[in-house]
């Protein structure tokens, strides 16, 4: 079988089973949105905040698939299953700050001046699901495990059955009924926290009597902490976690920023946002199943392999962007549409979505890369590269054209200038990207080593 058929195999499993779990926050959306504008302007906020910190945890479990990759690639099951065991004091580090950071937002929420009307219903959602992020982490930490052994098919089933209990729970939560009164978007928090435990449950029963996972001893009681081998962990998960989370916050944080406009740029920004991240899921998709397998013939030694994988990896994905990207710019009306139920908010996320559709054909390219880049080890480079264009080009320059204007320009007043600035940063990151990726291929060893 080609490579090229072996990662569509993996991302097309990977990918079904991210559009499972996305059309949770498209549910949230669409339910929240014919709830009230002012519930779905608080949708936006709070769950602005909670992908920050959630994405920032997941990037740093997400970064060991390189490790289990390639001791899989080596046929040494038993080091798999022993570095799993290690990676979970990782983990419970990043629930306990991540929890804290979600049940203390008011000082986010003043500094980025979100309306007063807003803030109550924003600390309501996170407190809950503050509650939700352990186990939606420690069910990470088993989705990352079967995708570095190539087996990602369990995980994908289980996200699809929890769209059965989503939607109905979102739906009840938020409108009520049943003597349940309505709660708005504290509703789909509360929908996403019994979600999150009844997935965390399968897995761990998986985990318990699946043939698959016997090999690697994976079910055992954890032995005290290596430190050595968690800072080997952590150099990897850490900056690739940092990494993650500058690029999720200088997307997400345009969310808080955008709030100050009114409720109906909130909305538009968020039906935009979702559609972005929707998108997205196709090139993530195809660097988890590439990236699986650059590290596997990585550890089995065969680099030359290696290489061949990077080349298709990188060509589907840029191809399947370039594509999105083009239906999305023809369908930007209807597709606004679909999403709004007023006709000032529908207008106003359609005139965004031609910048979303740009800003994805720079993300398909600039996550592929950056997820090879973690396979040869480089992640402080992507790192700093993230941190000076998203942060100091989209995310400052996009302020700066909303509200203070630039050279002749005066202030534009809408979120279009923060995506503008996003979207024109990304592209620079992606160019970016490619040529670190191009010199770390050059570096490489291009033959097996005796």
């Amino acid at each position: 079988m080609s490579e090229l058929r072996i990662i569509g195999r993996h991302a097309g499993t990977v990918l079904v089973g991210q559009l499972a779990v996305m059309v949770f926050s498209i549910t949230d959306t669409l339910v929240t949105g014919r709830y009230a504008d002012s519930a779905l302007a608080a949708l936006s906020v709070g769950s602005a905040l909670y992908i920050s910190v959630y994405v920032t945890l997941l990037g740093v479990i997400q970064a060991l698939l390189p490790v289990w990759a390639e001791l899989h690639g080596g046929r040494r099951q038993r080091e798999v299953g022993r570095s799993v065991r290690q990676a979970l004091y990782l983990c419970a580090l990043g629930m306990a700050l991540g929890m804290a950071v979600l049940l203390s937002p008011g000082p986010l929420l003043r500094w980025t001046q979100v309306p007063e009307a807003l803030q109550a219903e924003v600390r309501a959602y996170l407190a809950v699901l503050a509650l939700a992020l352990p186990p939606a982490l420690l069910f990470r930490l088993y989705s990352t495990l079967n995708q570095s052994l190539g087996k990602p098919q369990l995980v994908t089933w289980l996200q699809i059955g929890s769209l059965g209990l989503k939607v109905p729970l979102s739906i009840w939560f938020t409108f009520g009924g049943g003597g349940l009164s309505a709660q708005g978007a504290v509703g789909c928090a509360w929908a996403t926290l019994v979600v999150n435990y009844a997935m965390l449950g399968v897995a761990l029963w998986l985990l318990r009597t699946q043939d698959l996972y016997r090999p690697y001893g994976i079910w055992r009681r954890p032995e005290a902490p290596d430190w050595r081998h968690i800072a080997t962990l952590a150099r990897l998960g850490l900056p690739g976690g940092l990494t993650l989370m500058v690029e999720v916050t200088s997307f997400t944080l345009m969310a808080l920023f955008i709030a100050r406009l009114g409720t109906v740029a909130s909305a538009s920004h968020q039906i935009a946002s979702n559609l972005a991240a929707v998108l997205y899921m196709t090139p993530l998709s195809l660097a988890i199943g590439t990236s699986a397998r650059v590290s596997y013939w990585l550890g089995a030694g065969q680099p030359q392999r290696a290489r061949q994988v990077v080349g298709a990896g990188l060509l589907a994905s840029t191809s399947l962007g370039l594509l999105a990207a083009g239906g999305l710019w023809l369908a930007r009306e209807p597709v606004a549409a679909l999403y709004a139920s007023t006709p000032t908010v529908r207008l106003a996320a359609a005139a965004l979505l031609g910048w979303v559709a740009l800003y994805h054909l720079a993300d398909a390219c600039q996550v592929m890369c950056v997820f090879i880049l973690r396979c040869y080890r480089v992640t402080l480079g992507p790192l700093l590269v993230y941190s000076l264009l998203l942060w100091g080009v989209g995310l400052a320059g996009g302020y700066a054209l909303a509200y203070r204007g630039w050279a002749s320009w005066p202030a534009l007043n809408t979120p279009a200038a923060f995506w503008a600035a996003s979207a024109s940063a990304l592209l620079s990151v992606a160019l970016i990207l490619l040529f670190l990726l191009w010199r770390a291929l050059r570096a490489a060893p291009s033959h097996r080593s005796s």
